[in-house]
């Protein structure tokens, strides 16, 4: 596949933000002015001293403040703006370029057969190129099926777990495997261990389990986890296989691969693809308990089939007819990757971002970080809680009516908060000019 990527450094070719309210080229010379003015800090700014927030601010009230009357009026100058507004933490950003790229290959790839050669050979593209971008090891491999993650917790209901699961519960995506296992009638109670929102449990796996779950990456709440395997901090041998919901994760961290057994996720996140698929990076040890399940005669229905999948992974196929468009973009993100330095160079990349994000909170008198402990702050998907007296909702309507879109709160964690994905995609630069526009946004509304 041809890849065209630039350095890290630059745009991309990416177009500019949409013009909203006068536009990028028909700003008057006053609002070069109100840029300039726009991108001081609200710490210290004028008529905007607060009392401040803190990581520990309660959740949003049962009745949110209504939106500022005014608000629909805010206009966020041209030259304030990001030059892409796409923020979102699921579906994120994909790069223009890929698109375009896809849209050349609509006469030749798009609508032909995935078990002819031209979509097997973008199947073999993207199965060669995620081992190399995951670093996978020796003996593992790169599976894909239908249906994006949900998909997979299911079909490691049947083909992953032999009789009982314990799950790190820390936030809503975390919880909802765990709800699978729970229903299953052929499998045991799993056993949970659950932290509030915005911190971690530690990663273990008590006696007769046999597979321990949990995120790389929690997107609900902005929670890091580095894999390891349950037990290896005392030394003692793991009997569970590690499971690792890595959807927000995959290609934006850096871990090491040896400690994982399966290692899944959906492309629409830091692969900045489309959803609609699962790919898993399997270890030895899982494609044995796969294989041995399906031997076992436990009915398990087809759609759902690891070892269906396992089989026609190598063969560069699905099971049933794949997104093709999907299959297209998420080669593409991860060939613009690994053509850039690879994983370490994503994760460089991101981080930088993070670090913008959360360092313009830390030193705002309205802002602050959902996660307390700087060391489980994810560099992908950050939460921001704000002052009770300016409502988030009203200030994710201001950005997305300026053409800043995606950045509301994760609607089921409730709290006064944005959230910023700052995956791979993102280019520094635009986080960076997004909280100017936060702060520029918020002087008008309080």
């Amino acid at each position: 596949m041809n890849q065209t990527g630039s350095g890290a450094s630059g745009r991309d070719g990416e177009a500019g933000a949409v013009n909203r309210g006068g536009g990028r080229d028909g700003e008057s010379s006053s609002g070069a002015e109100a840029a300039t003015d726009g991108r001081r800090h609200l710490k210290g700014g004028s008529g905007c001293q607060t009392e401040g927030v803190t990581a520990a601010s309660p959740v949003r009230p049962a009745s949110d403040a209504p939106a500022d009357a005014d608000a629909a009026d805010i206009v966020i100058p041209a030259g304030l703006r990001p030059s892409d507004g796409r923020f979102g933490c699921g579906p994120a950003k994909v790069r223009p370029e890929a698109v375009a790229e896809l849209a050349r290959r609509a006469v030749d790839y798009m609508g032909t057969s995935h078990r002819r050669a031209g979509v097997r050979s973008v199947v073999a593209d993207l199965r060669g190129g995620v081992a190399e971008l995951l670093r996978a090891p020796d003996g593992y491999e790169i599976v894909l099926g239908n249906g994006g993650a949900t998909a997979f917790w299911d079909a490691a209901s049947f083909g992953l777990i032999e009789r009982r699961s314990h799950h790190l519960s820390l936030g809503e995506f975390s919880s909802k495997f765990t709800a699978v296992t729970r229903a299953a009638p052929h499998l045991e109670d799993p056993s949970v261990d659950e932290s509030e929102p915005g911190s971690r449990p530690p990663i273990t796996a008590p006696p007769g389990t046999d597979a321990c779950c949990y995120p790389h990456n929690e997107t609900s709440t902005g929670v890091v986890i580095r894999p390891e395997r349950p037990g290896s901090a005392d030394g003692a041998a793991p009997e569970a296989l590690a499971l690792v919901d890595a959807t927000s994760a995959a290609g934006g961290l850096e871990f090491d691969p040896a400690a994982v057994d399966a290692y899944y996720f959906a492309p629409q996140k830091a692969l900045s693809s489309d959803g609609g698929l699962w790919i898993a990076m399997v270890s030895p040890a899982a494609a044995e308990r796969i294989e041995r399940i399906s031997a076992s005669g436990r009915w398990t229905p087809a759609f759902l089939d690891l070892k269906a999948a396992l089989d026609l992974s190598r063969k560069d196929q699905t099971y049933n007819t794949p997104a093709l468009a999907t299959l297209y973009l998420t080669a593409a993100q991860v060939g613009w990757i690994n053509g850039n330095g690879g994983l370490a160079w994503a994760a460089a990349r991101s981080r930088q971002s993070s670090e913008i994000l959360y360092g313009w909170a830390e030193a705002s008198e309205i802002a602050a970080p959902f996660v307390a402990d700087p060391a489980h702050r994810s560099p992908l998907v950050g939460t921001i809680d704000f002052d009770p007296r300016l409502d988030a909702d009203t200030l994710a309507a201001v950005l997305r009516a300026n053409g800043i879109v995606d950045t509301e709160g994760y609607r089921k964690l409730g709290r006064n908060q944005l959230r910023i994905g700052t995956f791979p995609a993102v280019e520094p630069s635009d986080v960076e000019a997004l909280t100017a526009c936060i702060d520029y946004a918020a002087e008008r509304l309080m």
